[in-house]
C-alpha cells in the first residue's frame, strides 16, 4: 500500500498534469460548459456544499462527527466503510428526471434533462477539483480540539466514493469513465452508486464498460405505477418502464446491489406495498434491501410534513413483513439512530463486509 506521503504527491501529480484548467480543456470555452449559476452556486456555497461548474461535494453529519469519535454512518456499521475517508459527490448537483417528494436536495432548481457530452467536464478534471473543494470544507475541522487530527489528515484522501449527493448521475454522460478514473486512485478502496433508474442505457454501460460501482443502489419507493409517479414525480412519461427495465439489469450484474427504500407515511407503509414487494424482490433480486423511514429535512421540509417519517419500530415491523412474505431474505443489521433496517439475500449471498477493507 502507498504511504501517505506518497500518495498526497501522486494527486498533487494528477493536478499539476491533468486538471490545471490552462493545460486541460476539451471545449471551446468555459462558457460552453454545462454550469450551475451563481445565484444558485451561491446558495449551495451558503449550505455548506463545494461546487465545481455541474458537480459537487459535501461533508455529510457523520464525517464531521466522525472526526471526533461520535459516531460512524450506518454505511461502517453495514458494510465496513471508513467513514472520516468517505467523499461524497455528484457530477449532476442539480440535474435529475425526477423531483421525488421526499428529496432534501433543492429539486425545484432542477431544470436540465440533457447533458451532452461535449459540454460536461472530464472525470479527471471533476474529481480533482471537487477534491480541493473537500479540502476547503475540511480544513476548519483541525481548529476543534475535540477532533483527531490524524482523521482529519487521513480524510483528505478518500477511500470511498459516494456517487450520489444531489441530482441523478446516470445522466452525466461519462460516468464509466469516472468510475474508472476513482479506481485508479491510490486510496480507494470502494464506489457506491446511487441511482433512480431512469437511465437503464446508462446502467448497460456501467457492464458493458467495465465500469460497474462497488456496490450499486436502486431507489425502490414504490411497487406500482400510480404510487411510483405520486412519489418520483418523474419527468419522463414513460418512467415506469424506465425504472422497471433498470430492476430488471441488477439481477445480472456482477456487482454488489441494493433496493433502497425511502419509506414515507401513507404512501409506501401500507400492507398493499408489502403484499406487492415480492414481485420487485424477484425481478431484481438484489443482494441487499434497505428500508429507511423518510427524514424531514432539507428542502423536503417545504413538501411534507414531519408526521410522514417513520418511527424505528415500524420500520422493523414492515421489515419484519417483509421477512415473511420473500423468499431467502433475512434481516441483517439495523441503525436506530438513521431508522434504517438491512436485509440480506440468503440465495444470492454475498459477504456484508466489504474485502478491502479489511485485507489492505
Amino acid at each position: 500500500m502507498l504511504s501517505y506521503k506518497y500518495q498526497i504527491l501522486f494527486i498533487s501529480n494528477v493536478k499539476n498534469k491533468m486538471s490545471c484548467s490552462d493545460e486541460y480543456i476539451n471545449h471551446e470555452s468555459n462558457s460552453s460548459l454545462i454550469h450551475i449559476s451563481p445565484v444558485l452556486q451561491s446558495k449551495l456555497k451558503k449550505a455548506k456544499y463545494g461546487v465545481f461548474n455541474h458537480s459537487a461535494v459535501e461533508l455529510c453529519h457523520w464525517t464531521k462527527k466522525s472526526f471526533a469519535n461520535e459516531g460512524n454512518c450506518y454505511k461502517h456499521k453495514f458494510y465496513g466503510i471508513s467513514t472520516h475517508r468517505c467523499m461524497e459527490m455528484t457530477p449532476t448537483a442539480l440535474n435529475c428526471e425526477n423531483r421525488c417528494i421526499y428529496c432534501w436536495r433543492p429539486t425545484e432548481f432542477y431544470d436540465t434533462l440533457n447533458m451532452p457530452s461535449e459540454l460536461v467536464d472530464e472525470p479527471d478534471v471533476i474529481v480533482n477539483h471537487l477534491l480541493e473543494e473537500r479540502r476547503k470544507l475540511i480544513v476548519g475541522f483541525y481548529g476543534n480540539k475535540k477532533n483527531e487530527k490524524i482523521k482529519i489528515d487521513e480524510s483528505l484522501l478518500p477511500q470511498h466514493y459516494a456517487i450520489s449527493l444531489s441530482g441523478e448521475p446516470t445522466m452525466y454522460p461519462k460516468l464509466p469513465q469516472l468510475i474508472r478514473y476513482l479506481r485508479t486512485l491510490p486510496s480507494t478502496k470502494s464506489i457506491f452508486l446511487v441511482t433512480n433508474g431512469q437511465e437503464p442505457e446508462m446502467l448497460k454501460r456501467l457492464v458493458n464498460e467495465d465500469a460497474l460501482p462497488t456496490q450499486l443502489y436502486l431507489s425502490t419507493n414504490a411497487t406500482n405505477k400510480k404510487t411510483f409517479y405520486q412519489i418520483n414525480r418523474p419527468k419522463y412519461k414513460d418512467a415506469w418502464n424506465r425504472w422497471l427495465e433498470s430492476l430488471k439489469l441488477l439481477s445480472a450484474m456482477n456487482t454488489r446491489t441494493v433496493l433502497r427504500i425511502t419509506m414515507l407515511r401513507k404512501y409506501n407503509d401500507n400492507n398493499n406495498f408489502v403484499n406487492e414487494f415480492p414481485e420487485i424482490v424477484e425481478i431484481g433480486n438484489p443482494h441487499f434491501i434497505e428500508l429507511k423511514s423518510y427524514m424531514h429535512i432539507g428542502m423536503s421540509t417545504q413538501r411534507l410534513h414531519k408526521t410522514a417519517m417513520l418511527e424505528m419500530s415500524e420500520v422493523q415491523e414492515i421489515a419484519e413483513k417483509i421477512v415473511a412474505e420473500v423468499d431467502n431474505f433475512s434481516i441483517m443489521d439495523e441503525s436506530e439512530i438513521s431508522r434504517i433496517v438491512v436485509l440480506q439475500n440468503n440465495t444470492r449471498y454475498t459477504n456484508r463486509w466489504i474485502e478491502t477493507y479489511f485485507t489492505n
